[in-house]
């Protein structure tokens, strides 16, 4: 294999893995790979993981789970090693139930370090704990290049360590988290599609959207409780008819009992006329197609999660509404102007009343959603990022060139 052809590794978790990391990667590697076809591109997942090109051999049952994927990486010789990275990925714990706190992923960067390293982990805090900075601070040192996907989390690092006396890494770069230009519908298109999901029953009706995973932390109760009062008022103000589409599936057995409660009230919503539950996996073209017959979507998630959720509702430039202040979903709505926050129920009353009320304002939102889509996360731009932190990487470790990215501030 010549050098220009070396191939990009993705380290990751993957489909058939009900993952939202896994689903991320598996749309981030599509991209990579149309931005420079000629290259070959591979994957190593856990053992969950299948496909073309795909290495299922992350083995989290042994402590040292890392010896195959150095063996596989060295084998395949790569120009770039990218490795998505969240701590419950790739955490062993014993027999006892004692974690390694990643100390195995630390070491399959060590055993790599001769290939250009580029890490991307999905969960960096604004406010982290102690064990989370030590981390950071390691993890920064034992990659190339690792990439935040929100300014403020690299702003609030640079403060963050230099209150230690620590270096502050040089080598973070922004490259936010990653929505398709190609999966618009035209509101015309819509009739079509809820005939083709299968819910005919919703033709003619306006449509608030819970959409997603069904998890405990994602609270869709908060809004279920006081739909059946928001649909009377909606309907006294402008005479139209709005439901509520909760869709989705529930991925962790833990939270069964959070399932089956969001589940009966949505129930009571559908013998109302005023709801509807609507199952399917989260992930392909049936996340798009549910997410495009809403007129808005409400993430009332109470911790810091649906990037995933909200990528795809950047994709088709629908307006939303989202709990704040969270973090990468608040400093998100912030830059794209695409979505309203709420900070208790009754501004989340508030805000849903006045999007299901204001078409004028949904359609201004929705604009915004599209210019943001396509002048900043649109995934040909990222993957075009994503190369250049390849080519950063591959400078600092065969021509030694520093990484020196700017600070923030």
């Amino acid at each position: 294999m010549s050098e220009k052809l070396r191939p990009i590794v993705m380290v990751s978790s993957w489909p058939p893995r009900l993952c939202g990391i896994g689903t991320f990667a598996e749309e981030a590697m599509e991209f990579i790979i149309k931005h420079q076809p000629e290259r070959p591109a591979f994957v190593i997942s856990h053992t969950d993981g299948a496909g073309e090109n795909v290495f299922p051999i992350i083995d989290l049952s042994r402590p040292d789970w890392y010896r195959p994927v150095v063996d596989k990486i060295r084998e395949l010789n790569p120009y770039a090693v990218h490795i998505e990275h969240e701590y419950g990925l790739y955490n062993y714990v014993d027999e006892k139930g004692v974690s390694d706190n990643n100390a195995g992923f630390l070491k399959l960067l060590e055993n790599i370090a001769e290939f250009p390293i580029v890490v991307e982990p999905h969960t960096v805090h604004g406010r982290m704990r102690e064990h989370e900075e030590a981390f950071v601070r390691r993890l920064a040192a034992l990659c190339d290049v690792l990439i935040f996907k929100c300014h403020y989390q690299k702003w609030r690092l640079e403060w963050t360590f230099s209150g230690y006396g620590w270096q502050v890494p040089r080598n973070i770069m922004i490259i936010p988290h990653g929505a398709r230009p190609d999966k618009k519908y035209a509101i015309d298109e819509v009739p079509r599609l809820k005939s083709e999901l299968g819910l005919d029953v919703l033709q003619d009706k306006h449509i608030v959207g819970l959409v997603g995973w069904i998890q405990r932390n994602k609270r869709w109760d908060i809004l279920t409780e006081m739909w059946s009062e928001l649909h009377d008022v909606i309907k006294a103000a402008n005479g139209e008819d709005w439901v509520l589409l909760a869709a989705g599936e529930m991925r962790d057995p833990n939270d069964r009992g959070e399932y089956e409660k969001y589940l009966a009230a949505i129930k009571l919503l559908e013998e109302k006329g005023i709801g509807h539950f609507y199952q399917f996996i989260p992930r392909g073209d049936v996340y798009y197609k549910v997410m495009a017959i809403c007129d808005f979507v409400v993430l009332p998630s109470l911790d810091e999660t649906q990037s995933g959720t909200l990528a795809r509702i950047i994709a088709l430039n629908k307006p939303y509404l989202t709990s704040a202040p969270l973090e990468g979903r608040t400093a998100q709505t912030r830059e794209s102007g695409g979505g309203l926050l709420f900070t208790d129920r009754e501004t989340l009353r508030q805000r849903v009343i006045r999007l299901a009320t204001d078409e004028g304002l949904r359609w201004e939102l929705g604009y915004k959603l599209y210019r943001y889509l396509m002048d900043a996360v649109q995934w040909p731009k990222i993957a075009e990022q994503y190369y250049a932190a390849y080519e950063l990487a591959d400078r600092h470790k065969y021509h030694n060139q520093p990484v020196t990215i700017p600070s923030e501030f």
